[in-house]
C-alpha cells in the first residue's frame, strides 16, 4: 500500500489534498470488492455439461439438487474463480488452462461452492460495511482536525483510518476463504473425490508466489485477501491424507473430457500460433485434434479445420460436439446450406441441446430461404424454453418473427436480447413497450413484456440520475 506523506492542508491545496485522501480510500474498497466482471462469458455446450457433471457430486454432498449451482466460464486468462450474487460460480479460462487434471478444478469449485454454502458473497458486504464505518469515522475526524488547522494531524488521522479499514475488510476475507477451505475438503470427502487435485492446484499458487517474489511470512499475509498458500497446503493436507478417498483413482471418463474441453478451449482462445506449437501436426490424439481445429479455423484455412474434425468423426461419428464443430465451420466460413446436417445430426444426437439449437437456428435463417423459417422458429423457441438466458437465440428468433411479420414478438425477442446483454437500458425499454402494444392484455408474452419494461425503466432512470 502507498503511504502519501502528510501536506499542508491550508486553503484550496488543503481541501484537493482531502478529496486525494477519499477518493484513494474509495478506490481501495472498490478494488478489494469488485467482482471481475469485465470479463466475457464464453458459453459452449460441451464445456458447461463437463462443468455440471464436475459439479453435481459436490452439490449432493453439500446437500443440495444436481443443477443448482450453475458454473460459468469467463474467457481471461488469469489463474481464478470466484462467486457472485447467489449461487453461481465463474471460472476463469486462465485456471482451466493452468491445471492439469479435473480433479485440481474440482478442488477449486469445492472451495467455491464452500463460499455459496457459507453466504460469503452476500456476507461480504457485512466487511465492507464494517471497513465504511471506520473509514468514514476517520474522515471525520481528521477534517474536524484540519479545520482546528492541525492539517498534518488530520492527515495523519485519515491515513490511519483508512490503514485499519483496509485491515478489517482483509481479515474479513482470509477468514472467508480459511472456512471456505475447510467446507470443500468436507464436500470433496463426502463425494468420494480425491484431495490431491486440490492440494496439487494450491501447490501452483505458491509457485507463483514464489515467482513473484510475494513472502511468505506473517507481514506479507496482512495485507492479503486470501491466507499464505503454504498454509492452507499444511492445513489441508492434514486433512486430506487421512481422508479415504485420498489414494481413490480418478475418474477416467471426466479426465478424458477435461483434456478434450482444456485443448479445446487453447485452440479458441490462444493465438494458432501457439495452439499449433503446442499439438503439432503430428500429435494424432483426440485433444490435438480439436485444437488444431480451431486453430485453422480462427487461421482462415476452413479446410484444414475440417480435415481435423471429419478425422475425429472417424473416430466417433456420433459425438454431437465433433458435429456441432463441423457445422461451425462450414457456418462460418459461409456455407450455411452444407452446415445444417451436421448441426441437426449434432441437435439430434445432444437431445436439443439449447445452444447447437441456436447454431442450427442461425445457419437455417442465414440460407436467406424462407422454406427453412418454420424449422428455424421450431429450433428456436426450443432453445430460449431450456436456455432464456442466451442473447443471440434470441436475436434469431427475433428476425424469424421479423419476416413472419409478427412485429410484437420480433420486439419481445429483441427486448430479452438487450435486457440480457444489459448494456443499452434504453433499447430494452423501447422494444418492450413496442411489443406490448401489439400482444393481446394479460398474455403470457404481454406480462413477459411488461416485466421487461419495468425493470429496465428503472435502469435507465439510475443511469439518468448518475449522469
Amino acid at each position: 500500500m502507498t503511504a502519501f506523506p502528510p501536506q499542508p492542508a491550508s486553503g484550496a491545496h488543503g481541501l484537493r489534498s482531502l478529496f486525494h485522501i477519499l477518493l484513494t480510500l474509495l478506490a481501495m474498497v472498490a478494488i478489494a470488492v469488485r467482482p471481475a466482471a469485465a470479463q466475457s462469458i464464453l458459453r459452449d455446450a460441451e464445456t458447461e455439461a463437463l462443468f455440471q457433471d464436475m459439479m453435481d457430486p459436490l452439490l449432493v454432498a453439500a446437500g443440495l439438487q444436481p443443477g443448482q449451482v450453475r458454473v460459468h466460464l469467463l474467457g481471461d486468462r488469469s489463474i481464478n474463480a470466484f462467486v457472485a450474487g447467489s449461487q453461481d460460480i465463474y471460472v476463469f479460462s486462465g485456471l482451466i488452462e493452468a491445471a492439469d487434471s479435473a480433479e485440481e478444478v474440482q478442488g477449486v469449485l469445492a472451495h467455491e461452492l464452500g463460499h455459496v454454502m457459507g453466504g460469503h458473497a452476500i456476507r461480504i458486504n457485512d466487511g465492507v460495511s464494517a471497513a465504511t464505518s471506520i473509514s468514514l469515522l476517520s474522515l471525520l475526524l481528521g477534517a474536524a482536525a484540519i479545520a482546528a488547522g492541525g492539517g498534518e494531524a488530520g492527515m495523519g488521522i485519515m491515513m490511519a483510518g483508512q490503514q485499519a479499514a483496509l485491515g478489517k475488510f482483509l481479515a474479513f476475507s482470509r477468514v472467508q476463504e480459511s472456512t471456505a477451505d475447510a467446507a470443500g475438503a468436507q464436500y470433496l470427502s463426502k463425494a468420494g473425490i480425491s484431495g490431491r487435485g486440490s492440494l496439487a492446484f494450491f501447490k501452483k499458487l505458491q509457485n507463483l508466489e514464489f515467482r513473484y517474489g510475494i513472502k511468505q511470512d506473517d507481514d506479507q499475509a496482512y495485507g492479503r485477501t486470501h491466507p499464505m498458500s503454504g498454509d492452507r497446503i499444511q492445513a489441508l493436507r492434514e486433512v486430506y491424507v487421512i481422508d479415504p478417498a485420498w489414494n481413490k483413482p480418478a475418474d477416467p471418463a471426466i479426465e478424458k473430457r477435461f483434456q478434450r474441453i482444456k485443448a479445446k478451449l487453447l485452440g479458441y482462445m490462444a493465438e494458432p500460433e501457439r495452439t499449433l506449437r503446442k499439438f503439432p501436426e503430428s500429435d494424432r490424439s483426440v485433444p490435438a485434434r480439436y485444437a488444431r481445429a480451431y486453430a485453422w479455423h480462427k487461421s482462415a484455412y476452413p479446410q484444414k479445420a475440417l480435415a481435423e474434425v471429419e478425422a475425429l468423426l472417424e473416430a466417433d461419428p456420433d459425438d454431437p460436439y465433433f458435429l456441432e464443430l463441423e457445422g461451425q465451420i462450414l457456418l462460418e466460413s459461409g456455407r450455411p446450406d452444407e452446415a445444417i446436417p451436421p448441426l441437426r445430426q449434432a441437435v439430434a444426437k445432444s437431445r436439443s441441446q439449447p445452444l447447437i439449437a441456436a447454431t442450427l437456428g442461425h445457419a437455417l435463417i442465414a440460407t436467406e430461404e424462407p422454406a427453412h423459417y418454420a424449422e428455424a422458429e421450431k429450433v428456436l423457441k426450443t432453445a430460449v424454453a431450456l436456455d432464456n438466458q442466451n442473447p443471440f437465440a434470441w436475436y434469431q428468433l427475433g428476425i424469424v418473427y421479423a419476416n413472419k411479420g409478427d412485429q410484437a414478438r420480433a420486439a419481445l425477442a429483441s427486448a430479452e436480447r438487450y435486457s440480457l446483454e444489459g448494456r443499452q437500458p434504453a433499447l430494452a425499454l423501447r422494444n418492450a413497450e413496442m411489443a406490448m402494444q401489439g400482444l393481446p392484455q394479460g398474455s403470457p408474452d404481454w406480462i413477459r413484456a411488461q416485466d421487461i419494461s419495468l425493470v429496465a425503466r428503472a435502469e435507465v432512470e439510475r443511469e439518468r440520475k448518475r449522469r
